[in-house]
């Protein structure tokens, strides 16, 4: 079994283990969305949770384990593009852990606000989030700080139990359709898929303006590939996981790539048909389920896995307004 995947007992166990900071989230099947999919569509709503996003799960899980297993540690440094390092900052400070979070130059200012509100402090450095991720580790090495993956197994444990609820509440789901950042949402969603003994298709989703993990999983090797993204920042990996790649290529049904115009379209069909805000990264997966729609209706899900967005940036988007690509 890849090193990533965690088993059934290790997610229920996670589940609780979050339960003590925030509740499960729901999942809705909104009438609106359903005519406009021509299909049963069910939303897990990871907007919901305190931080706005899915990956606190995930930050729960591991600082959790590094209390109880490196208790010496008294600071951690990560690179985000502002949900992964929200909801570091979030769990890290329930444990007396300072947080360090390394952002690139020209990060969303709100996402930056949050998580500084959220006790982290904040570094910025590079252009994109791989060039962030690598001064983390310098930051690392040079003060002796304990250095948080943006995906291992202990963060895809946390994240898989947002798979779990919306499984375990909609069992027959035909598809479901998760966006792919660094891929620990997919590869929770793949584990929670295979505990149970589920037939859904898993389909990835990616941007077109940050196709690194589709192009690696339709060449079956590890691809890097500039990420430039107007909108779906959440989403803009310029260097897969290995490991991420490999629960993909065995796991996952196939990949979608959605470009910036159609994010924005999910985005705006979020707000009209549900009055959700989604940020980019957050839209994508509707996105790619509204332009499957030619593979029939069916009993279909996706995933909103954030809805921290600019306010001026979704301002423009909701008016329609093109939005100039990030440097």
């Amino acid at each position: 079994m890849n090193a990533l995947l965690p088993g059934l007992n290790e997610i229920e166990s996670a589940a609780q283990l979050i339960y003590r900071s925030i509740p499960p989230t729901p999942q809705y099947s909104w009438p609106l969305l359903n005519v406009r999919a021509g299909a049963e569509v069910w939303v897990k709503h990871e907007n919901h949770t305190q931080v706005g996003a899915f990956k606190v799960r995930g930050g729960l899980v591991y600082t959790d384990w590094l209390r109880r297993e490196q208790p010496q540690v008294t600071t951690l440094v990560s690179a985000t593009r502002g949900n992964h390092g929200q909801s570091i900052a979030f769990a890290a400070t329930q444990h007396g852990i300072h947080p360090v979070i390394v952002v690139p130059f020209g990060n969303s200012s709100e996402k930056n606000r949050a998580m500084q509100a959220l006790g982290a402090e904040l570094v910025e450095f590079g252009q994109d989030f791989q060039a962030a991720s690598e001064h983390a580790e310098r930051l690392a090495n040079e003060n002796g700080w304990h250095r948080v993956p943006n995906i291992d197994r202990r963060i895809v444990t946390g994240v898989s139990t947002y798979a779990l609820e919306l499984f375990s509440a909609c069992r027959e789901l035909d598809t479901i359709y998760v966006p792919i950042g660094m891929g620990s949402g997919v590869c929770g969603t793949i584990a929670v898929r295979n505990a149970l003994g589920l037939a859904t298709k898993v389909v990835g989703v990616v941007s077109s303006g940050a196709p690194a993990y589709a192009l690696s999983f339709a060449a079956n090797e590890a691809i890097e590939h500039e990420a430039r993204t107007a909108i779906a920042d959440g989403m803009a990996c310029r260097k897969p996981d290995l490991d991420a790649l490999d629960v993909m290529r065995t796991g996952m049904d196939r990949v979608i790539m959605v470009d910036d115009d159609e994010v924005k379209d999910a985005m705006r069909a979020y707000f009209a048909d549900t009055h959700n805000v989604a940020e980019g990264a957050g839209a994508a997966g509707l996105a790619a389920l509204l332009k499957d729609r030619a593979n029939g209706g069916g009993r279909v899900a996706t995933v909103l896995t954030g809805g921290n967005v600019n306010s001026e940036l979704f301002g423009e988007v909701l008016c329609g307004s093109r939005v100039g690509a990030l440097a």
